[in-house]
This record gives C-alpha cells, sequence and structure tokens, in this order.
C-alpha cells in the first residue's frame, strides 16, 4: 500500500508538500501526471517523459481493456514493462470513458453495460471488472469506478449518483483486499455534483469506508470555473489531511495554481499534450500560438526560462515552419516543452512551499503572465 508522508504546509495558505511510497518510486507532491491514455503519452517516448521530468503517468482502462486487452498486457506482467516505463502509474477506472465514447451503454446497480466504441462488442464494467483490469496492469494507484454525471444535473441525480458512487466504492475495495496483498493504493472518489451538500456527504461517506488516497471527481465537466474552485475548496478541507489528494482532468497552469493553494496534491490533465498538437504553447508569460505570423522569423526559444530540448535547441522559427508543414517532429517537439513545462511549474510549487514561500510564488506567477495571441 502506498504511503504518504506530509513535509510543509504552507502557513497563509492550504498548499502542501509531501511525498508518496510507491513499488515503483516515490512521488514528490504536488505532482502533474501527464496522460498516456493507451500506454503511451502521445508523442513522447518514456525518455523524453524521464528527461521533462515525469515522475508518475497516467493510463486509462477502457481503453487498454479494449485494446490490447489484459491477455496482452499480463504476458508482460502490466503496463510497466509493456510499454517500458519504470516509474509510478496510477490508472482511472474506465467509467469516464464508458460514460463518453461508447456507443451505447446502461447503467445498473451491477455497472455500465456498453458496447465497445472500436468494434462494438458488448461488454459490462461493473466495480470489480474495473479494478481486476487495473490489478492485470499492475498499476501503482488505481481508481474506484464512480458514477459520471453531465453537468448541469439536478440535486436528485447527484444524490442518486453519489449513493451508487459509494455503494460501488465498497465493492471496489471490499474486491481490492481480497484480490491483492495491498502493495499498491486504492483511491476512493469524491462525487456530488455542483451542490455542497452533497460534496460534504459524499466525502464523508468515502472517508469512512477507507482508502490509501482520496479524489475529487465530477469536475471540469462544463461548469463555471468559478464554481469548480468553490466546490474543490468546500471538499478537500473535509478530506483525511494524512492521505493525498488528487483533482482529476484539471487543468490550466492557472487551476493548477489556484488548487495547490487550496490543498491539491495530483493532477493529470490532457491540455498540455493535446494543446501541443493544437500548436499551442504554454509559458512563463502566458500561452501562445505558435503558428502565429509575427514568429515566422523569430530566431528565440518559445521560453527564454525554459531549458527544456525544445527550447535548448529549437527557434520560434523553425517550430513554426514544422507545425505551418504539418511536420510530425512539430508534434514532439511541442508536446515536450509542454510537458517541461507543467512539470516543472507544479515542481516550483513544491519548492516553494518548502521554503515557506508559496504565497510570494503564487504573486510572481501572476505577475508575469500577460495577453499573448490565442
Amino acid at each position: 500500500m502506498g504511503l504518504f508522508k506530509l513535509q510543509k504546509k504552507c502557513d497563509a495558505t492550504s498548499a502542501r508538500a509531501g511525498t508518496l511510497k510507491t513499488d515503483h518510486g516515490h512521488i514528490e507532491t504536488p505532482v502533474f501526471m501527464p496522460v498516456g491514455t493507451q500506454a503511451t503519452v502521445k508523442a513522447l517516448s518514456p525518455e523524453e517523459l524521464k528527461a521533462a521530468g515525469t515522475q508518475i503517468i497516467l493510463g486509462n482502462t477502457y481503453h487498454l481493456y479494449l485494446r490490447p486487452g489484459c491477455d496482452i498486457v499480463g504476458r508482460f506482467a502490466g503496463l510497466h514493462r509493456f510499454m517500458h516505463w519504470d516509474r509510478p502509474i496510477l490508472t482511472d477506472s474506465g467509467g469516464f470513458q464508458v460514460f463518453s465514447l461508447a456507443k451505447l451503454r446502461k447503467l445498473t446497480e451491477e455497472g455500465y453495460a456498453f458496447q465497445s466504441h472500436i468494434d462494438g462488442s458488448r461488454h459490462m464494467l461493473s466495480p470489480e471488472k474495473s479494478i481486476e483490469v487495473q490489478i492485470c496492469l499492475n498499476s501503482d494507484i488505481i481508481m474506484c469506478l464512480d458514477q459520471c454525471l453531465e453537468h448541469p444535473a439536478t440535486h436528485e441525480q447527484a444524490t442518486a449518483a453519489l449513493a451508487l458512487t459509494t455503494r460501488w466504492a465498497k465493492r471496489c475495495k471490499a474486491f481490492w483486499q481480497e484480490q491483492t496483498d495491498q502493495r499498491n493504493s486504492l483511491f476512493g472518489i469524491v462525487q456530488g455534483g455542483m451542490f455542497p451538500d452533497l460534496r460534504s456527504r459524499s466525502a464523508e461517506e468515502i472517508a469512512k469506508i477507507g482508502f490509501p488516497g482520496f479524489a475529487v471527481g465530477g469536475l471540469s465537466v462544463g461548469e463555471p470555473k468559478e464554481l469548480m474552485m468553490e466546490m474543490v475548496a468546500h471538499t478537500l478541507p473535509l478530506l483525511p489531511a494524512d492521505r493525498p489528494r488528487y483533482i482529476m482532468g484539471v487543468g490550466t497552469p492557472e487551476d493548477l495554481v489556484e488548487l495547490v493553494g487550496l490543498g491539491a496534491d495530483m493532477f493529470d490533465c490532457v491540455m498540455p499534450t493535446r494543446n501541443a498538437r493544437n500548436g499551442q504553447m504554454f509559458t512563463e508569460r502566458g500561452t501562445i500560438n505558435i503558428c502565429n505570423a509575427r514568429f515566422r522569423e523569430d530566431e528565440g526559444p518559445v521560453d527564454p526560462s525554459c531549458d527544456c530540448y525544445t527550447c535548448r535547441h529549437y527557434s520560434l522559427a523553425y517550430l513554426r515552419h514544422l507545425y505551418t508543414a504539418r511536420e510530425i517532429l512539430a508534434y514532439r517537439l511541442n508536446t515536450i516543452h509542454n510537458i517541461h513545462y507543467y512539470v516543472n511549474l507544479v515542481k516550483a510549487m513544491r519548492e516553494a512551499i518548502l521554503a515557506g514561500r508559496f504565497d510570494h510564488f503564487k504573486k510572481a506567477f501572476y505577475s508575469k503572465r500577460q495577453r499573448t495571441d490565442s
């Protein structure tokens, strides 16, 4: 079972720094986890991820269950050897992907009955099946299956989803305890829609079941940013302080700074990789679009303050040329930079917390931001 140790808490905010022990190494928090949906972070090799400072990546249960399947990954004793990654891996439960991708799906007490978006084959993703697949993937951190909700949802809908999420969490924990030696960590997920009373109820129920870590789900699903932050600010203090707190699927650099200040420890988001493939680069000054004509003759790097491989070796003019020509190298170089930016932003926040200067870091972060082309 993973072991979380809290090292330092900010006096002026709720920001905190800690370490999480896993079989594949220690994770220093706060931490950003690049998304490797299909056992690969798009466009990057494991060596490039390590060079960017990546400590842990995320894999997707739904996609890997359907393709290549547990029969294949099992031959390699899990994802680590299959994808040549020897550091920690977190896998999500697959519930959100069933909710958003499956051709036909039906939610029952048993789980999600669905048809594959790949070939139409029929499957049942129950709490036990989700944990079984994640055990096969041999991830260091596995997630309970929960019910996903669209926004907006009514109080009645959110109440029903919360209750089902709690019942499923109990089944997930029971199966995990029966089938493993608990060297990996199972995280429970708090739901409750955009209703503070339901968030309180869910946090209490999930915490009572007891897990090595906790996640706040059902965010960044179309709600206003202010409402998302309100739900996080309400929920995080209700979770055990001696366990890691994971905000799922969020977000922009500004989101991460705010969420760390609220006491969150772990994050994942497709934004740095997806946006890199769309030509958007994250910098200390803000975001830039690499295809902008003003970069056509620019001999400087994407970010003068960045020491990533891309910024050390390539000019904005060259990166713009690659992107407008749709060269594959554009996606690799852009992604290297964006992953480096995200990983090192969170690393800098950790260092600031440990030094007792997170509030100063936050002020400096915003003072450097400026409006750029979007």
